[in-house]
């Protein structure tokens, strides 16, 4: 096998575009993706709990996006020292962490919808589990359209597209709330 070939590009590429870059921009989507529902699960969870104040919970959805985040850029560094034997230090260091940053970023994304509604219960324009459960909305539905759009780029119909989006946001709330009760 001659080893100067190419390797053929992922199956993830987009048309139009450079396999690498279409590995981290699907990279980048599953973290968001993964935080949504473990942030639906934190907002769930404080919700249903009775304890917390609007203080409380923003510590919390802070914390968990960042702790998160934080969990990203240390597992992404080992995984890169195990799989490539170094820690980037031949020159591809920053890249490499030019290319963990931008997929591991949406992890803190995940949490601006809910300290914001949790902000605006600070304020007395809500009471703060009226706040969480919406926050877990908008999570909710956050998935459902990533799942009808991603049936729209396979080339579905509209109808099997939104079926799509009703299994991603169905089956994101399942787990979000098994991860919920579980705390």
């Amino acid at each position: 096998m001659d080893d100067s070939a190419p390797e053929s590009a992922p199956e993830s590429a987009w048309p139009g575009q450079a396999p690498d870059r279409a590995v981290l921009v699907a990279s980048r989507l599953k973290e968001r993706l993964y935080a949504t529902i473990t942030m639906i699960a934190v907002v769930v969870g404080l919700a249903n709990s009775g304890h917390a104040g609007p203080r409380g919970a923003a510590v919390a959805a802070g914390v968990t996006a960042v702790g998160l985040w934080l969990a990203s850029i240390v597992a992404d560094g080992q995984a890169h020292r195990v799989v490539h034997g170094h820690g980037g230090g031949d020159g591809d260091g920053g890249r490499q962490l030019r290319e963990t940053l931008f997929v591991s970023s949406p992890l803190l994304l995940s949490a601006v919808g809910p300290l914001t509604l949790i902000a605006l219960s600070a304020l007395g324009a809500m009471e703060l589990r009226t706040a969480l459960l919406t926050a877990a909305g908008v999570s909710v539905w956050v998935l459902f359209a990533w799942g009808w759009y991603g049936g729209l780029r396979m080339g579905a119909n509209t109808a099997v597209a939104l079926l799509a989006g009703v299994a991603d946001a169905a089956i994101g709330t399942v787990v979000a709330l098994v991860k919920a009760a579980g705390h």
